[in-house]
This record gives structure tokens, C-alpha cells and sequence, in this order.
């Protein structure tokens, strides 16, 4: 049963970083699912103030990487869109 409630938990912000299309809402959607996260997880061991708290800023961190590499994957594509256009 914990092991399902850690799978559980830790899944959920991995699907709910990706939403969002700007810095502040990637990172935010991070922190909250991180803050779940860690509150459930931390919960098991008697602190859930805690957990929130470690989880808020993993997922802040998380929802950040996330955004910046959206961001390159997407400065890429411009670049080759351009390349295609003018033949280089």
C-alpha cells in the first residue's frame, strides 16, 4: 500500500509540470504537484509540513528544467524552419 501511495504520488507532478506554456506557470504547476507530492510522501513519516515543503521546492526546480528544455526543443525547431526556408 506505501509503495503504491509513493508511485502514486511522485506520478502525478511528472504528468502536471508539463502544463503550463510559461516559466511562472511550469514552475508553479511543479511546485504544487510537488508540495502534494512531498506532503503525501513525507506523511508516511510523520512530518507532511516537511515533505511539502522539500516537495515544493523539487518540483519548483523540476517545472523549471522542464520549461527550459521546452524552450530549447522549440528554438531548434525555429532554427531548422529557417534553415529549410533559405537552404542552409
Amino acid at each position: 500500500m506505501k509503495l503504491s501511495l509513493i508511485i502514486a504520488a511522485v506520478a502525478l507532478p511528472v504528468a502536471v509540470v508539463g502544463c503550463g506554456t510559461t516559466t511562472g506557470s511550469r514552475t508553479g504547476s511543479g511546485a504544487v504537484g510537488g508540495a502534494a507530492a512531498g506532503a503525501a510522501i513525507g506523511s508516511l513519516s510523520g512530518d507532511a509540513g516537511k515533505g511539502a515543503l522539500i516537495g515544493a521546492g523539487v518540483g519548483a526546480l523540476g517545472g523549471l528544467a522542464v520549461d527550459q528544455h521546452q524552450k530549447e526543443q522549440e528554438r531548434q525547431r525555429e532554427d531548422e524552419a529557417r534553415r529549410s526556408q533559405t537552404g542552409y
